[in-house]
C-alpha cells in the first residue's frame, strides 16, 4: 500500500450575497487564512472579504461562476422554448444586479425567454475587484469571471451586449434599442448607476472607473505615460473608492495626490481617529492628501500632462485623473416610461415593483423610501423577490437591511456594521 497518503481535493464555496468564491488551496490572507485554511476550520465569525456576509452566507460550488441553470424533469438542461410570440423577461444592464436577475429566474423557469440588453461588454466580474487589483496581485485579463457569451449560453438568454437602450414604451410593453426595439412581458431595470457629473472635471481629462472596460483603459493610459518624468495620478474624491484606488495605485508605486472637499479622507463613513489613522498608515505610501480644498479646473498641459487647479489658487500636475466623486441614477430610461424617480428608480420596499405594471428594478439604479441603494449584498435578494413575482411564485418579502460595509483600504482596512 503506498505510505504516501492523498490530500483530500480542495473545495471552493461561493458568496451567495456577492459571488466572491472562497478557494480552500488559496485561502484568504487579507483575512489572516492561510493557504490551505479548510471552510470547516474557519472562524464562524469570519466575514466574505469583498461583501461582509458571515460564513453562513458561503456554500459548495463547482467552477462555474454564476449557480446552476434551472433543469427539467429528466434533470437536463432546458432550452427556454417558452409558447411561441412569448415576449419573456427583457433586463436593461449585465453587471452584477443584470446577471444576478437572470440567474436568479433561470433556476425558477428553464423554459422563460430572457433578454439581457447591455451598453458595455457584459463580461461577469466583480466590481470591488477593481479598487484592489494591486493590493491582491490580481491579472486584469482575469478580472472577468466569465465571458458574456459563454453566461448568456449556460443561462440560455439572448444577450445583446454593446446596445444601448433608447426609451421605454410602458403602454405598448416595447424597449427602443439602437439595435431596434423589443416586446417585453416583464421589465426589469439593473443598468446601476454612473459617476456623478461635475462641471469642473471634464469627461475628456477625467477617468470615472465605474465599470471593467474603463478601468482596462485606465491602466493601459496609465502604462503608457508611466515613463514621463512628471507621472502621478491625481484623485478627486476621498470618498469609498478614491481611497481605495488611491491606496491600490500607491502599492504598485504610482505617486497619487487625493483631494476633497472634506477635511479628511472617508469623512462620511469615519470618525475622525479613523481618518488620522488611515492617513498614518499611508505614511509609507506616496499618497499625497489635500482636504478641505475644491477644484476650479482641469486642463491639458501638453499630451502627457493635466493640470488641475484649485479655488484657493493652487495647482497640482499629473499624468491621469481620477473623478470619484460618488454616484447617481440617470433618469433618462425612467423618465420615458413614466416611472416615479427619487434620487433613483423608486421601488415598493417589500416587491421591488416600480409604479408602472410589469416593471421592476433592483440594484444600484434604485431608491427605496428616498435613500439610494449602492451595496452589493441585497442585490442577491432583490433578485430572487423579483424573480418569484414573475413566475408566479409567493416571493418573500424584500427587506432593506443596511450590510456591513467594507472599506478596502489594504493598509488599514475598515468593517463598518
Amino acid at each position: 500500500m503506498n505510505a504516501v497518503l492523498t490530500q483530500a481535493a480542495w473545495r471552493k464555496f461561493i458568496c451567495r450575497a456577492c459571488g466572491l468564491i472562497y478557494d480552500e488551496a488559496e485561502g484568504d490572507a487579507d483575512s489572516g487564512l492561510a493557504a490551505g485554511t479548510r471552510f470547516d476550520a474557519i472562524p464562524d465569525d469570519w466575514v466574505c472579504p469583498l461583501c461582509g456576509v458571515t460564513k453562513a452566507d458561503f456554500e459548495p460550488c463547482d467552477d462555474a461562476p454564476i449557480q446552476r441553470r434551472a433543469v427539467n424533469a429528466a434533470g437536463a438542461p432546458a432550452r427556454a422554448t417558452s409558447g411561441r410570440g412569448d415576449a419573456g423577461v427583457v433586463i436593461i444592464g449585465a453587471g452584477r444586479a443584470g446577471w444576478a436577475m437572470a440567474e436568479a429566474l433561470r433556476e425558477r423557469d428553464a423554459r422563460l425567454p430572457i433578454t439581457i440588453v447591455s451598453a458595455c461588454d457584459a463580461s461577469v466580474y466583480d466590481k470591488p475587484m477593481l479598487s484592489v487589483v494591486h493590493a491582491k496581485r490580481l491579472d486584469i485579463a482575469a478580472l472577468a469571471r466569465e465571458s458574456a457569451a459563454a453566461a448568456a449560453t449556460r443561462l440560455d438568454a439572448r444577450l445583446l451586449a454593446g446596445t444601448d437602450a433608447v426609451r421605454i414604451d410602458a403602454t405598448a410593453s416595447q424597449l427602443r434599442t439602437t439595435r431596434g426595439a423589443l416586446r417585453w412581458r416583464h421589465l426589469v431595470l439593473a443598468h446601476g448607476a454612473e459617476a456623478r457629473a461635475v462641471a469642473a472635471l471634464p469627461t475628456n481629462l477625467c477617468w470615472r472607473l465605474n465599470h471593467l472596460d474603463a478601468y482596462r483603459r485606465f491602466r493601459a493610459a496609465l502604462g503608457a505615460s508611466s515613463a514621463a518624468p512628471q507621472a502621478g495620478v491625481i484623485i478627486v474624491g476621498a470618498g469609498l473608492v478614491g481611497c481605495e484606488l488611491a491606496n491600490d495605485l500607491a502599492l504598485a508605486g504610482h505617486a497619487v495626490t487625493l483631494l476633497d472637499m472634506a477635511t479628511r479622507p472617508l469623512a462620511a463613513l469615519l470618525d475622525a481617529g479613523a481618518s488620522a489613522r488611515l492617513i498614518d498608515a499611508w505614511r509609507e505610501l506616496p499618497i499625497r492628501f489635500e482636504g478641505g480644498v475644491s477644484v476650479r479646473s482641469v486642463e491639458r498641459v501638453d499630451d502627457r500632462s493635466i493640470l488641475v487647479a484649485l479655488e484657493d489658487g493652487r495647482a497640482f500636475g499629473a499624468t491621469q485623473v481620477i473623478a470619484a466623486t460618488g454616484l447617481q441614477t440617470p433618469g433618462r430610461l425612467a423618465a420615458s416610461a413614466g416611472l416615479e424617480f427619487r434620487d433613483g428608480i423608486v421601488v415598493d420596499p417589500i416587491t421591488l415593483a416600480t409604479s408602472a405594471p410589469n416593471i421592476h428594478a433592483l440594484g444600484d439604479c434604485i431608491s427605496i423610501d428616498g435613500r439610494p441603494g449602492r451595496f452589493i449584498e441585497p442585490i442577491g435578494r432583490q433578485a430572487r423577490v423579483i424573480a418569484d413575482r414573475i413566475v408566479g411564485k409567493a416571493p418573500a418579502p424584500y427587506s432593506a437591511t443596511l450590510p456591513p460595509i467594507r472599506i478596502k483600504t489594504t493598509s488599514l482596512p475598515f468593517t463598518l456594521g
